[in-house]
């Protein structure tokens, strides 16, 4: 055993009882005797941008400024995970990391797992929301859930109220009727307006979200634990008469086929958020962090925002999420302090402050559980409770694996069933 086990299991010991109190609420860190053994300064790395959680992180190092200290360094999503890996292999690594659910196939064996000892297998599932289990592992928890950032429906008022219409629908096959009665097109097929973008990729800002919400929708978990480990499943029927991933891959490439009657979109189009904005499109499917950036582009947009579409006759409701859980690097220079700070941050108070200046919503069942009194965000932690994702291997690989996906279908190149399993061929490279 090295000496880096042989300290970390000891700090655990000395922790254990500490931690256990302190997720359960009955016990403070700030408490006198609390902190023994925690000093110096530990280092966060995140893609959250630093304005937004400025007020928590400054209060919160006004509150533990006598026992560490921690400093915050923002970085950007393209490059988050080149940059961690650099900095890991040059021994400049951060103690700590918001770890993006998207990124925890790639970096798990980065992280330093939070046994269940400090918090049992129960009580997680009874503190944060299902989407939050994707951190679990047999050796223990990756991060723990710290905010979601849930994908939701936006919708032109203007429009639906100009087509008598009086609201959005709410499973996705009224999408059929909708789709002609909002979307505007001429005799050559050129669309001035439209009911929503599906059917593409390349202007289509969430396109591999939308098409991976509506598989996930349909029954279909892209990715799942087999005897061998994490392997795809994608394509297979588990349990259904049809294929969930067939059945979604229909529907949303069939809103570009210009022969059907619900025809609403093609590559000729702006980008589908910038079409929402301009007041041409109908409906937008984006996250909750986009609202005020949309707000912002417009003034004028009368938009608003409701949960997404589901399937009819399911009891299941879902939507797509994107997590945020903070974790503690395997290589911190410093994992008693980062153990500690880890488990102050995903307290209630300090998540607090951050989801009171932004849109994004605690993973924290606790949290959702009370008002916060605005219209969008009652809409933003409904969603947020029902949000789900997969373990997406490379989300920069897998990219290009849902972008053939789509595009090999809308130009003929591939049947359905050809197009899902060259792309199951592609995830299964991925893993390896």
């Amino acid at each position: 055993m090295n000496i880096f086990r042989i300290v970390i299991l000891g700090f655990f010991v000395l922790f254990i009882v500490v931690a256990v109190l302190v997720f359960s609420g009955i016990f403070s860190f700030g408490e006198e005797g609390g902190s023994a053994g925690v000093g110096g300064e530990v280092v966060l790395w995140g893609t959250i941008p630093e304005r937004t959680l400025k007020a928590a992180l400054d209060q919160f190092r006004l509150d533990h400024s006598e026992e560490f200290r921690l400093s915050y360094i923002e970085k950007r999503a393209g490059s988050f995970d080149e940059e961690l890996v650099e900095a890991l292999a040059s021994g400049r690594g951060p103690d700590m990391i918001l770890l993006p659910d998207e990124l925890i196939v790639r970096h798990a064996d980065k992280m330093l797992p939070i046994p269940y000892e400090s918090i049992s297998l129960r009580q997680f599932k009874d503190s944060y929301i299902e989407q939050g289990e994707l951190y679990l592992r047999s050796e223990g928890i990756l991060a723990l859930p710290f905010l979601v950032d849930p994908m939701v429906l936006y919708w032109n008022r203007d429009i639906f109220t100009a087509e008598g219409l009086a609201e959005p629908l709410s499973f996705w096959d009224e999408l059929f009727i909708l789709a002609p009665k909002l979307t505007n097109k001429q005799s050559n097929f050129t669309i001035t307006r439209s009911a929503i973008g599906f059917g593409e990729y390349q202007n289509i800002f969430h396109a591999k979200d939308i098409l991976a919400l509506l598989m996930i929708q349909a029954g279909e978990p892209i990715v799942s634990f087999g005897e061998r480990g994490l392997e795809p499943v994608l394509g297979d029927k588990h349990g259904f008469v049809d294929a969930p991933a067939t059945s979604a891959l229909r529907f949303y490439t069939e809103f570009s086929n210009s022969i059907k009657d619900f025809y609403s979109w093609n590559r000729a189009l702006p980008l589908d958020r910038d079409y929402f904005t301009q007041g041409n499109l109908a409906l937008y499917l984006g996250y909750a962090s986009e609202f005020s950036e949309i707000r912002a582009r417009n003034p004028n947009l009368n938009f608003d925002v409701r949960r997404v579409p589901q399937v009819r006759d399911t009891n299941q409701f879902t939507t797509l999420g994107k997590m945020f859980g903070i974790g503690i690097v395997r290589t911190s220079r410093n994992p008693q302090t980062a153990f500690f700070a880890t488990f102050l941050l995903a307290q209630d108070n300090v998540i607090e402050k951050i989801i009171d200046v932004t849109h994004l919503s605690p993973a924290q069942r606790s949290l959702l559980s009370k008002a916060r009194g605005g219209a969008q965000e009652e809409v933003f932690d409904h969603s947020a409770l029902i949000a789900r994702s997969w373990l997406d291997p490379d989300p920069k690989e897998t990219e290009g694996v849902f972008k053939e996906m789509i595009e090999s279908v809308v130009s003929g190149r591939s049947s359905l069933g050809q197009s899902i399993s060259r792309a199951r061929e592609n995830l299964t490279n991925l893993l390896r």
